[in-house]
C-alpha cells in the first residue's frame, strides 16, 4: 500500500505549504489523483505555486465547486449542458484513463482471470456468489478457483468511477440496467463500501477472495491483481495502454456539447471496455479572478508538459486538437 501512503502524504504536504505560496484549491475525483499529484509536484517546482487538491470523490467535487468553496472541481461524470448553464460552470476533459476489475484470490496473478460484462454484473447483483460458479469457470477453465464466497467491494462515496463502472454494466446487462442503473451512487445489492479509489485498493489488498473496481493507476501502483475483460467485439483484452487508446480513439470531442461524452463499451476489436475521462469544472464568473487565472495556468502547464507523466501512469493524454479546443473554451467561458 506504499502508493496510497505516498499520495496522501503528498496531499498533506501541499496543504501544509499553501500559506507560503499562491495556492490553487481543488476537490473531487480520486480517479485523476495519481496524475494530478505528479503534475502539481512538477508545477510547484517550476512556478512555486501549490495545488491543494482534496481527493474526495466526484460527487463531493461537484458539490464543492457548486458551493464556490474551491477554485476547481474534478469529476469523472460529466455534467450536461443544462446543468452547466444552471450552475454557471465551464467544463472540459483533462485526461482519460481506464477502470479495471481487481481481485484478491490466492494463487491467481494479474491477467490470469477473464471476466465478461454479464458475469461482472451478476457478481455485483449478488446472483453469482462463489468463485467456482459455472459462469466464472467457463470463462477460466485453466484457473484454479476456490469454492469461496466472493467478497464484493464497491465505492461508498459519490464517485465518477462508479458512474462509469455502472454505466458500463447498464450497457452490457439488461438486468443491471433495469434493477440498478447508473450513477455516482447507486443502491448496491451486494458487498461493502470503501471510500475513494484509495479505499477500494486498500480493501482489496487486505481482503481474501475479494473483487473491486479501480482506476488502473491504483491497480498498477499497488500491484493489485487485475482481470482481463471480454469487450464489445467479443475479444478477450488485457488492460494495456494500447487497449485504452483504442477505446479513446472513438471519442469525438468536437461534436460533444459541453464536452459531454461517455467512453464505456466502445467498439473495436482491441478496445478496453471501461475507459473514462476526468473533467475539470470551473466557475465562469469566479469571485477570485486572479486565483482562477492561476488555475488555468496550471492546467495549461499540465497539457503542455504533463503527457509523459500521464502515460507513465497509463493515463491517456488529451489529443493536441482537443487541447486547442479547450484553450478556446477557456478564453470564451472563464472571466479573468
Amino acid at each position: 500500500m506504499n502508493f496510497i501512503k505516498a499520495t496522501v502524504a503528498a496531499g498533506l504536504v501541499a496543504a501544509s505549504t499553501s500559506a507560503f505560496a499562491a495556492d490553487i484549491t481543488g476537490a473531487g475525483s480520486t480517479f485523476i489523483y495519481p496524475v494530478l499529484a505528479k503534475w502539481a509536484d512538477a508545477y510547484k517546482k517550476e512556478s512555486g505555486d501549490g495545488v491543494n487538491y482534496q481527493s474526495i470523490g466526484s460527487g463531493a467535487g461537484i458539490k464543492q465547486i457548486q458551493a464556490k468553496t474551491v477554485t476547481f472541481g474534478a469529476t469523472d461524470m460529466p455534467l450536461r449542458v443544462d446543468q452547466l448553464e444552471k450552475d454557471g460552470l465551464s467544463q472540459w476533459p483533462m485526461v482519460m484513463g481506464a477502470i479495471v476489475p481487481v481481485v484478491n484470490i490466492e494463487g491467481v496473478k494479474a491477467g490470469d482471470m477473464t471476466l465478461d460484462g454479464d458475469t461482472l454484473a451478476k457478481i455485483y447483483l449478488g446472483t453469482i456468489t462463489k468463485w467456482d460458479d459455472p459462469a466464472i469457470k467457463k470463462l477460466n477453465p485453466k484457473v484454479n478457483l476456490p469454492s469461496a464466497a466472493i467478497a464484493v467491494v464497491h465505492r461508498a462515496d459519490g464517485s465518477g468511477t462508479t458512474f462509469n463502472f455502472t454505466d458500463y454494466l447498464s450497457k452490457v446487462s439488461p438486468d443491471w440496467k433495469s434493477k440498478i442503473g447508473s450513477g455516482t451512487a447507486v443502491e448496491w445489492p451486494a458487498g461493502v463500501g470503501a471510500k475513494g479509489n484509495e479505499g477500494v485498493s486498500g480493501n482489496i489488498g487486505q481482503t481474501k477472495d475479494s473483487i473491486g473496481y479501480v482506476e488502473y493507476a491504483y491497480a498498477k501502483q499497488n500491484k493489485l491483481t487485475y482481470t482481463k475483460l471480454v469487450n464489445k467485439a467479443g475479444k478477450t483484452i488485457d488492460p494495456t495502454m494500447d487497449a485504452f487508446k483504442a477505446a479513446a480513439s472513438n471519442a469525438d470531442w468536437t461534436h460533444a456539447p459541453g464536452y459531454y461524452l461517455i467512453l464505456t463499451d466502445q467498439p473495436g476489436e482491441t478496445s478496453w471496455p471501461i475507459v473514462a475521462s476526468t473533467f475539470v469544472l470551473m466557475r465562469r464568473e469566479p469571485a477570485d479572478k486572479a486565483n482562477s487565472a492561476e488555475a488555468v495556468k496550471f492546467f495549461k502547464y499540465a497539457f503542455e508538459n504533463g503527457d509523459k507523466m500521464a502515460e507513465d501512469l497509463d493515463y491517456i493524454p488529451m489529443p493536441d486538437p482537443v487541447v486547442k479546443l479547450i484553450e478556446k473554451t477557456w478564453s470564451a467561458d472563464i472571466r479573468s
